[in-house]
């Protein structure tokens, strides 16, 4: 049972910590360091959690040290040998085109001595802008765009922009070589591809240019006039594995949403309440996945089916939002308010969403809570929760109401984090 003194929305943050503790960053890289290499060690990469990679990567390193990483605005930390660049996410900006040249310089004229140590967490995509030879910046963030309002996963997203990049695709890899690289990701995509997080600028995939524009097809993504003519008309293909030249290299997922689940889950039972880890990659339309944990929450509620309260029910993954209105929100917040208008009137519970980098959309909540009172108090507010659905405003509904969850970047990256309990 839960403890009388531990207040439904404290027990839930205290889930969410356990689950961004698991994926931190010095307790993940330390046990996975490649060998020293004879020559220079060079370190790249990019993500919302990449430069605490690197600070725990200097902590950790008994050697020297040398190279770059960059992250999203506010959310470089300082370190001493490795030099940390910021740029925009989720569209990107000449900051980030600038630090994907460097990234390429630093690599090239290495030598089969030295060792590239990669470092990429979710966000990278888009901080590693790299159009190719007759593409410009414009139409990168123009293709990105739409990308971001097509409601596409993750993976179809990042196999699209793959084919129109001079760094994604393990081709930051192919430009180091002969060099060895050595890739450690903090995943934050489902089923934990390495391939597909920041897709993949060392790690080359089997998904090419056909499964791109299949992808394109299945999501009705409209393509830019200048994106969808390099598809027709250019040659350039991204790497294969089978490329001799990725023979040495090695990659490793260091962290991911399966792990902090688990946590968070012994975190719950410690306390007293049974938990339950539905998925942790679950995909699809934020607001359809919202009504589906409603309908679970209502079994459980009203039938104590499949199970019996108290108990927290878990799930990770990446949701997606299919823009339609104008409103302000991320996928999180979206879930949580569909998820509240379907669970109306049910008392005793309380859910939490939001994603593990602390940062849902554009604004500088991670999430919110939600819980069977949350309608009635926007209703009190004078709020139509269906209509800001409509117009993909779940922060306004949320901020109007006081529920935004907002424990600032929390230096990893492993996706949504969704935690209901019912007591």
């Amino acid at each position: 049972m839960l403890s009388s003194s531990m207040e439904p929305r404290r027990f839930l943050t205290s889930l969410f910590e356990a689950a961004v503790s698991a994926a931190d960053p010095y307790a993940a890289i330390q046990s996975h360091l490649p060998e020293r290499p004879k020559g220079r060690t060079v370190v790249v990469g990019a993500g919302k959690g990449a430069a605490h990679l690197a600070r725990a990567l200097e902590r950790v390193w008994d050697g020297p040290l040398e190279g770059i990483v960059v992250t999203r605005y506010g959310f470089g930390v300082s370190c001493e040998r490795i030099e940390v660049l910021e740029a925009a996410h989720p569209v990107p900006d000449r900051a980030g085109l600038s630090a994907s040249n460097r990234m390429l310089s630093t690599v090239a004229n290495l030598t089969a001595d030295d060792l590239v140590i990669a470092l990429f967490t979710g966000g990278g995509s888009a901080l590693l802008p790299a159009p190719p030879t007759g593409l410009a910046l414009g139409d990168e963030i123009a293709l990105n765009e739409v990308l971001l309002a097509s409601g596409a996963p993750i993976s179809a997203m990042n196999t699209i922009r793959k084919q129109v990049s001079r760094i994604k695709g393990g081709r930051l890899a192919r430009a180091a070589w002969p060099a060895r690289v050595a890739t450690l990701v903090v995943s934050d995509v489902p089923g934990d591809n390495p391939a597909y997080v920041a897709s993949g600028p060392t790690i080359p995939d089997t998904a090419g240019r056909v499964e791109a524009l299949a992808a394109i097809r299945q999501y009705n993504i409209p393509l830019p006039a200048a994106i969808a003519k390099y598809f027709r008309n250019s040659l350039e293909r991204a790497p294969h594995p089978s490329d001799p030249r990725f023979s040495r290299n090695t990659h490793c997922v260091i962290a991911s949403a399966s792990v902090s689940l688990e946590a968070a889950a012994g975190v719950a039972r410690t306390a007293g309440v049974e938990a339950v880890v539905v998925s942790d990659n679950i995909e699809g339309e934020a607001r359809e996945v919202g009504s589906l944990h409603a309908a679970i929450v209502r079994e459980i509620a009203q039938k104590s089916r499949p199970l019996a309260q108290p108990i927290v029910v878990l799930s990770g993954g990446e949701t997606t939002v299919t823009l339609r209105g104008k409103g302000k929100g991320g996928r999180n917040s979206e879930f949580l308010l569909a998820l509240a208008r379907d669970i109306d009137g049910l008392s005793d519970v309380c859910a939490l969403a939001a994603d593990t980098d602390g940062v849902d959309g554009s604004e500088s909540n991670a999430g919110a809570f939600a819980g069977g009172e949350t309608i009635g108090k926007m209703r009190a507010a004078g709020l139509d929760a269906s209509k800001l659905l409509d117009d993909n405003d779940s922060w306004s509904a949320f901020s109007a109401t006081g529920d935004l969850f907002e424990p600032g970047p929390t230096g990893t990256n492993i996706n949504d984090f969704r935690a209901i309990l019912l007591w």
